[in-house]
């Protein structure tokens, strides 16, 4: 792993963010690790965060013009992701961000921030359903842009309840958009079986993957 995904997985730890036990999920599924980056809410942890998104943007290389965050997470990971770039690599580049209910007074609009143009990558904590990637792919085109590919937190490279495959793979297929994460299920585990103080957890997460993972 790189030194940013492994940053992040023991930011999520320090934070809260990522929890390793017992979890009963929407989908109904019981799942032995949770991951909410809602828990990154401090100034401090939110910098950390930042700093891994930023510097795997940088090392995927991809070509964009703006970055675009999904309400209501994506919100605040787009404005700190532009903060990081800046900062830490001296990459200027503008963001934007929808409502989720239209504005009729003052600047109005169904987004905010730089107006919608070029090439556009997608900034979001986790893919579950889609729902909101697939809000923000038609609002990027509705202004005539590009969306060049979306940007997650943690893949969980599990399949849906009601098909064969995930909900990252069903986004890649319908909209026809690379979906990118700084960690996936995989990196957990590597990190979770390499330390002593969470390896007990390795053979559950392993059995869950064999259980619910897709198939590579």
């Amino acid at each position: 792993m790189e030194k940013y995904q492994k940053d992040l997985i023991k930011s999520a730890l320090q934070y809260g963010a990522l929890k390793f036990g017992s979890f009963k999920l929407k989908s109904g599924r019981t799942s032995p690790y949770f991951f909410n980056a809602g828990m990154f809410y401090h100034g401090s942890s939110l910098s950390k965060l930042a700093d891994c998104y930023a510097s795997k943007i940088i090392d995927l290389d991809i070509d964009f013009d703006m970055l675009f965050g999904p309400a209501y997470k994506g919100i605040g990971l787009v404005n700190i992701t532009s903060l990081a770039l800046s900062r830490n690599h001296n990459f200027d580049i503008p963001f934007a961000y929808n409502r989720k209910e239209t504005k009729d007074h003052g600047e109005g609009g169904l987004s905010v921030g730089s107006p919608i143009s070029g090439k556009v990558l997608i900034i979001d904590d986790v893919i579950t359903a889609g729902t909101a990637i697939k809000e923000s792919v038609k609002l990027i085109k509705s202004c005539g842009a590009e969306p060049v590919g979306v940007l997650v937190a943690l893949d969980r490279e599990e399949i849906a309840n009601d098909k064969n495959t995930s909900a990252v793979k069903e986004i890649e297929k319908e909209l026809n958009l690379k979906v990118r994460s700084i960690i996936t299920l995989t990196d957990l585990i590597q990190h979770v079986e390499s330390n002593i103080e969470l390896e007990r957890f390795t053979s559950k997460i392993i059995d869950y993957k064999e259980k619910y993972g897709i198939n590579n």
